[in-house]
């Protein structure tokens, strides 16, 4: 190929393969640059993601959509005050405002006895997530946990919240398990992500090691039932084993398309034990 750039744009010899991933490969060269229609691409999505990550959360919404369904709705803070300080101060998103703290303790008064499962739902880096995809995801295990038996909390809404928010979330309610749906940190190909966090017996001062983590819930990554699947698996196995994060491995059966059996996921590198 030429290098020249009078030369129109020349295609990338590996351009069949961007039909197999979102990732940006095989986009071609006008000389030794990028071609335009790539670098506008790029700068567009470089936008989109900065927008999600400032765009505001609309818990007047999902407020009124789970209010519809009759679900009990609490509205909360993070110690972050505003997105600014979210961004700049990590710490203060993973903590309630006082006041925040204070209406939990009040509610958790008429409930002395806790719940088995505390529902959170945070902004997180991308409030476009939590909007697009959290209610079908919220109804989803809400049919799960009820299919279980398991006392549901009304569902938290935290706003400039962190995914550890929901530790103490879930000890100020006496939850058992707590599970937080949170948007996450935008890609160039995801600006809408959302992430579903686990957590058995919440508590302030866990780690990322006590969590287990389902990542990249949208239409165009992991769906609404297969997320569903993953987590009621993991919810099942934290009750019988009392446990969570790196010792709760995911290892819950998928259905494939060239058979009618289930079979666990595995390493395919590694083969199947």
């Amino acid at each position: 190929m030429s290098d020249d750039p009078k030369k129109p744009a020349q295609a990338d010899a590996w351009n069949r393969l961007r039909s197999l991933t979102s990732a940006r490969i095989a986009l071609g060269h006008a000389g030794t640059s990028l071609p335009t229609a790539a670098q506008l691409d790029f700068q567009f999505a470089h936008a989109q993601a900065r927008d999600a990550v400032h765009l505001p959360f609309d818990h007047a919404a999902l407020t009124a959509q789970q209010q519809s369904r009759g679900r009990e709705v609490l509205t909360l803070h993070s110690s972050a005050a505003d997105r600014n300080v979210y961004l700049q101060r990590p710490d203060l998103g993973r903590r309630l405002s006082a006041e925040s703290v204070e209406q939990l303790r009040a509610h958790a008064q008429h409930r002395p006895q806790g719940y088995d499962l505390a529902l959170v739902v945070a902004d997180g880096l991308s409030a476009l997530a939590v909007h697009r995809h959290s209610a079908a995801m919220l109804e989803r295990i809400d049919e799960l946990a009820t299919a279980q038996g398991w006392s549901l909390s009304p569902v938290v809404l935290v706003a400039q919240g962190r995914v550890a928010v929901a530790d103490e979330v879930g000890e100020l309610l006496n939850a058992r398990m707590v599970v937080i749906l949170i948007g996450e940190r935008p890609g160039l190909s995801s600006p809408d992500s959302l992430g579903l966090y686990f957590t058995y017996a919440p508590r302030v001062g866990l780690n990322d090691a006590a969590r287990n983590c389902i990542s990249n819930v949208r239409l165009e990554g992991m769906s609404y039932p297969m997320a569903a699947h993953k987590l009621l698996y993991l919810m099942r196995e934290a009750w019988r084993r009392q446990l969570s994060g790196v010792n709760l491995k995911d290892d819950a059966q998928v259905q494939t398309l060239e058979a009618d059996a289930p079979v666990s996921k595995g390493n395919f590198l590694l083969g199947s034990d």
